[in-house]
């Protein structure tokens, strides 16, 4: 089974950077300086979170709507 998540995304006006998070999900946050870096990003830091039990599924793809 798939589980998407569906992350929500900033751009910091003061550092020019993505900022990005899946609501509800603690500790599921990241930044980078393109949109293809901040899914990389956020997709780790979900198979991190998985990994260590925090969240169960067998895969993550991530679900960035602008």
């Amino acid at each position: 089974m798939m589980k998407t998540f569906l992350a929500a995304v900033e751009k910091c006006p003061q550092t020019g950077l993505y900022v990005g998070y899946v609501p509800g999900l603690p500790g599921a946050h990241t930044q980078a300086e393109t949109l293809d870096e901040l899914k990389k990003n956020l997709c780790e830091v979900l198979s991190m979170l998985l990994e260590d039990g925090t969240f169960r599924s067998d895969n993550v793809t991530m679900d960035m709507r602008g």
